[in-house]
């Protein structure tokens, strides 16, 4: 079925853990026709969350792309996690979409990790529009949670809706624009009533509508013009302006029901083909030459030479390596041969399917502004291009945050090790912020991810899916390290035997870079002191020597090194020898740089009740943390916001819940690294010496 482009929307489904995001896409998939039974996340049969450490936990964990049709338009829907553990696949998912739904429980409001991924879809530019889910619960206030979208997230936020009833009474909702009731018989909530606007409520109506017509005239000139001249406004013309204000990111529109009870998603769907964006309202993707670097833009058309993007590596026990993609430019079709647009190595396209979570659709061909995946790609990974032969080109590639916390295992068998060695290899190709190293003190593999449930998911998967036997530590935080002062130094390798022999010399600057900024590598040499052939090795070197620092073995981060001046030997010279002198030279320089130990700071946002408070800031203040907000959040609960070392956090969920009878809940995600003090750094290097 060929489908125009402005009926396709590409959309994410966001949100705070357990705000309900799963719950909608279950519903929408059975108004849509895509099932014909409604999938419970706490009976374990919903059909996003398919993966059995999803199902367990009742949370999502692999963002899931699904395709289905609502009025004629086809609606590919990413139903992404919640949990800050697993923000990569949010943050990757985001990168793909046009548009986005953002899932607000309506009695917690917007929550630390609403805010998180907002901050995430503003940088991707995605257009949003809000559902205020969850309206049945006792003390879902749907003004509330508006206002908090105005004061949390700094959006232009619109109620096109509100609700009738409140808590168990919510029945459903008036549309504001329509000027309708529309209400919900039956369990499954499929028969739609509508009706005229209840009387009771006609005044707060009109009062709301005139509030969306003033927000719409301060975006809208033709608006303004006719409601200064006090004209009836058509309804048409008021969808279009909001439309076009949402695509510009100027105003939010704001709905609200219940997925769980089944009220008012439809009208949700409604809004995502009403006012969220087709690929031909995004602005063409921008990508670059990987030989010139001159900017190529890929238009979503037809035509034009393939770009496509793989935002996604998944292994699948039946078939093997998927790779997820979204076309920006030209038909991706079966047995095509494309390239990789970093490397330049060529790719067959085998099988193409349109995926709906862990089932598959087979098709032939996946056009522009379409997503899809493809199954036996070997060499594209991640944040890779897959491009035309003719046109090579490399999209924009999606970064990840560092992990913070990290896990040692070690296989009970030979056959384990091998086992483990090449599940692990596929764990990493598909999640991106997963790193794996080996310490052949201890001769075990440490792994580090984002965070002690990220960790947790791994090694499930390690034991169940992938049958490995091994024994597993305790989580331990990870830390970098980092130099204070600019040195130069050098590295000089002589080594003659029978034969050739072994010659490099290679003299650097080692500079710190401000927190977060990685490793820069430069190059100033003078004349010919060093052939530039020999650059790769050194830079290789550099890299070899960066992953365990002169401290305590942990990886350096933060570090600009510029290579100044050497000397080479015709014979005795290699990139070997190269590569061994420029990490001598980096160790070295680093022993004199005044190296420091870092370790991660996070932000950490504890909500109970005030009557806690104390107790927490206390405890908080113990942990090292420093208080950055204390605020109400309503219903005498309080907001606390801190700056916390991840070291002190393990076992902070039991000790609140005791602290706070059960009733104290908290998020926290990675928010920069920070130099330790001097008598935790005696400490942590005497451990590790």
């Amino acid at each position: 079925m060929t489908v125009n482009l402005n009926e396709i929307r590409n959309i994410g489904i966001i949100a705070h853990i357990d705000a309900g995001k799963t719950t909608i896409t279950e519903r929408i998939l059975y108004y849509t026709g895509r099932t014909h039974r409604l999938g419970s996340v706490d009976e374990g049969t919903t059909v996003t969350d398919f993966m059995p450490q999803e199902r367990e936990r009742g949370i999502t964990i692999q963002a899931a792309a699904i395709t289905c049709q609502w009025r004629d338009h086809q609606i590919n829907i990413i139903d992404t996690p919640g949990h800050i553990d697993f923000t990569a696949e949010v943050q990757r998912s985001l990168r793909v979409l046009d548009g986005g739904v953002v899932v607000l429980d309506g009695v917690a409001g917007v929550e630390p990790q609403s805010e998180t991924v907002w901050r995430q879809a503003n940088r991707f530019g995605v257009p949003r529009i809000c559902f205020v889910n969850k309206m049945d619960r006792t003390g879902a206030d749907f003004w509330r949670t508006i206002e908090s979208i105005v004061e949390r997230l700094g959006a232009n936020a619109a109620a096109i809706q509100i609700p009738i009833g409140a808590e168990s009474d919510f029945r459903g909702v008036v549309d504001l624009l329509e000027m309708r009731a529309v209400t919900y018989n039956g369990d499954d909530g499929s028969e739609q009533v509508i009706t005229d606007v209840p009387a009771e409520l006609a005044e707060v109506v009109a009062r709301h509508r005139e509030r969306l017509i003033e927000q719409l005239a301060d975006l809208d000139d033709e608006i303004a013009l006719l409601y200064l001249e006090g004209e009836e406004i058509p309804v048409e013309q008021l969808r279009a302006a909001l439309r076009r204000a949402t695509l510009q990111g100027e105003i939010v529109p704001v709905l609200c029901g219940t997925a769980l009870k089944n009220k008012g998603v439809q009208l949700l769907l409604d809004a995502v083909v009403d006012y969220l964006p087709s690929p031909l309202d995004v602005p063409a993707a921008k990508g670059a030459d990987p030989e010139t670097g001159e900017e190529i833009t890929c238009a979503a058309d037809d035509s034009q030479p393939v770009s496509a993007l793989v935002f996604k590596i998944a292994t699948d026990p039946y078939v093997g390596r998927l790779a997820y993609f979204r076309v920006y430019s030209g038909v991706v079709r079966r047995g095509q041969t494309v390239i990789n647009g970093r490397t330049g190595d060529k790719e067959r396209i085998g099988r193409l399917v349109r995926m709906h979570a862990d089932h598959r659709e087979e098709v032939e061909e996946i056009r522009a502004g379409d997503i899809g995946a493809v199954l036996g790609l070997k060499t594209i990974a991640t944040g890779e291009t897959i491009a035309d032969p003719a046109r090579p080109v490399v999209l924009e590639r999606i970064t990840f945050p560092a992990p913070v916390v990290e896990v040692a295992i070690a296989p009970r068998s030979k056959a384990d090790q091998d086992k483990m060695g090449s599940a692990l290899h596929r764990l990493v190709e598909e999640d991106p912020t997963l790193r794996v190293r080996h310490d052949p003190q201890t001769n075990e593999t440490i792994i580090a991810g984002m965070g002690e449930l990220h960790l947790e998911v791994v090694v499930d998967r390690l034991l169940r899916e992938f049958k490995v036997g091994a024994q597993v530590g305790q989580p331990k935080v990870a830390y970098c390290e980092t130099i204070t002062q600019p040195v130069i130094s050098e590295g000089r390798l002589v080594k003659q035997s029978g034969g050739h022999g072994q010659f490099a010399h290679v003299v650097v600057e080692l500079e710190p870079l401000e927190a977060g900024q990685g490793f820069v590598f430069e190059e100033k040499l003078r004349g010919d002191s060093i052939p530039r052939s020999y650059l790769p090795a050194i830079e290789a070197g550099i890299r070899d020597a960066m992953e365990k620092g002169v401290l305590a073995e942990h990886p350096v981060v933060d570090v600009k090194v510029t290579v100044v001046d050497g000397k080479y030997h015709e014979v005795d010279s290699s990139d070997m020898a190269f590569r061994t002198a420029a990490a001598m030279a980096f160790r070295e320089g680093m022993k004199k740089a005044n190296p420091v130990l870092l370790e991660p700071i996070m932000a950490v946002e504890v909500v109970a009740p005030e009557e806690f408070t104390g107790d927490i800031v206390a405890e908080l203040n113990m942990r090292r943390a420093s208080i950055t907000g204390i605020e109400p959040r309503g219903n005498g609960v309080q907001n606390i916001r801190a700056e916390v070392p991840l070291a002190t956090m393990f076992g902070y969920a039991t000790s609140l819940r005791s602290r706070t009878q059960g009733r104290g809940t908290f998020v926290m995600e990675f928010d920069h690294y920070a130099q330790v003090s001097e008598k935790l750094m005696l400490t942590l290097v005497k451990k590790a010496a």
